[in-house]
């Protein structure tokens, strides 16, 4: 994984913004380009919207995207360019919530932050809850601050991710054998992904593409492009309110 051979906090914070949802396979070779096109924070916080979606194309959630832009001109603006070290400082960026700020904190700094993400919640799950169902996060967070290496913890926290990732791939069918059930469908948090063609957040990412394609564009034109969906105007006004796109004498622009 790029990341960690490269720890820079830079691009621990790319990387930890790109995995939220979004699988390893899937992010290395969108964050190999989208680092080697924005290599620092000043440079990403220079960037324009349009070229930053353009980059992360393929990665899904683009309110990632746009969260990882305004984070980085708060960095370069208010931190002279400079990461924050603390977690209270880094929950203030947007897209950015407890979790996050410490897998940053830990990877970028190697400071000793508990945390609980997707495969630390499988591995903890698969040992201290064998059989329970609906085990919270706040059964597991004080077992990952008892156990967690303090000298090291950007490598225990390494370690338990690839574990983790170990242990889901044991849990999928192979063969004619039944797979023992994954760990994480015991959490509390646990949800099965909603269906993505046909939904709101499909048609959201359909608009950018239309305006990625134009520059500008007027709804006439994209509801062209898109053919006739009632939720499009509600759409438009989402991701103009949000700041993808500005609305000026009918016609939308990236911001």
């Amino acid at each position: 994984m790029p990341w960690r051979s490269n720890r820079s906090p830079y691009r621990v914070f790319v990387s930890e913004i790109m995995l939220q949802q979004t699988s390893v396979p899937m992010v290395t070779p969108r964050y190999l380009a989208f680092i080697k096109r924005f290599p620092s924070f000043r440079v990403l916080a220079a960037a324009g919207v349009q070229d930053v979606l353009a980059a992360w194309k393929g990665l899904g959630y683009n309110r990632r995207a746009l969260a990882l832009l305004q984070s980085a001109r708060i960095v370069a603006s208010v931190y002279r360019g400079r990461l924050p070290r603390t977690v209270e400082a880094l929950v203030q960026l947007p897209g950015v919530g407890p979790a996050t700020a410490a897998a940053v904190i830990v990877y970028a700094f190697n400071q000793p932050v508990a945390f609980i993400e997707t495969n630390v919640r499988r591995v903890f799950i698969h040992f201290f809850f064998p059989g329970e169902t609906g085990v919270t996060d706040a059964r597991i967070l004080p077992l990952v601050e008892k156990t967690m290496d303090c000298d090291n913890p950007r490598e225990w926290f390494y370690a338990l991710m690839d574990y983790g990732t170990f242990l889901a791939a044991q849990s999928k069918p192979r063969s004619r054998r039944a797979a023992p059930a994954d760990a994480l469908r015991r959490s509390s948090r646990y949800r099965r992904q909603a269906a993505f063609d046909g939904s709101h957040r499909q048609l959201r990412g359909r608009v950018l593409q239309v305006m990625l394609e134009k520059g500008t564009a007027a709804a006439a034109e994209i509801q062209a492009a898109l053919g006739a969906d009632p939720r499009l105007a509600a759409a438009l006004e989402e991701l103009v309110a949000e700041g993808f796109l500005g609305l000026r004498d009918g016609t939308y622009s990236f911001r």
